[in-house]
C-alpha cells in the first residue's frame, strides 16, 4: 500500500492576505483559488514549489476556528519547511519582513531556524 499526505488545512482570517503572505513572501505556488458560491467561501490551495503536499487556506467561520488562528498546535512548531538552500531562503525571508524567533543553529539533522507566519504559527526552516 502506498499513501501520501496531499493537503493540510491552515485556518486563516482572510483569504487574500493569506495568499499574499504564502505566495509573495514565502514563495509558495498558488495552485487553486475557486469561489464556491453555495457555501460563500473559496477553495484555495497553496504549496511550496516542488512539494507534493499543500495547504488549504480555510477562512475561520466559527468562534472555535477563530480561536485556532495562529495556534493550531498549541504553541508548538506547526510546520517544517525543508529547503535546498537554507541561507538563500533565510536571508530572502528576512528581507521580506518574516519574523524569526529563533536564530539559525546547526543541529544533527541540518541547519534550523524558527519563524512565525502572519498568524503566529511557528515554522521550522530546515536545510543542510
Amino acid at each position: 500500500m502506498k499513501q501520501q499526505l496531499a493537503l493540510v488545512t491552515l485556518v486563516v482570517d482572510d483569504y487574500d492576505s493569506a495568499i499574499t503572505f504564502y505566495r509573495d513572501i514565502l514563495g509558495f505556488e498558488l495552485v487553486e483559488d475557486t469561489y464556491l458560491p453555495l457555501e460563500s467561501k473559496r477553495w484555495i490551495v497553496v504549496k511550496p514549489i516542488g512539494s507534493s503536499c499543500g495547504f488549504v487556506l480555510g477562512r475561520a467561520s466559527s468562534p472555535a476556528q477563530i480561536a485556532a488562528i495562529g495556534n493550531q498546535t498549541g504553541g508548538r512548531v506547526s510546520f517544517f519547511l525543508q529547503t535546498d538552500d537554507f541561507w538563500r531562503d533565510y536571508h530572502d525571508y528576512q528581507r521580506k519582513g518574516v519574523r524569526f524567533i529563533r536564530d539559525p543553529k546547526q543541529a544533527d539533522y541540518g541547519i534550523v531556524a524558527v519563524f512565525q507566519d502572519i498568524y503566529g504559527n511557528l515554522w521550522d526552516l530546515l536545510g543542510d
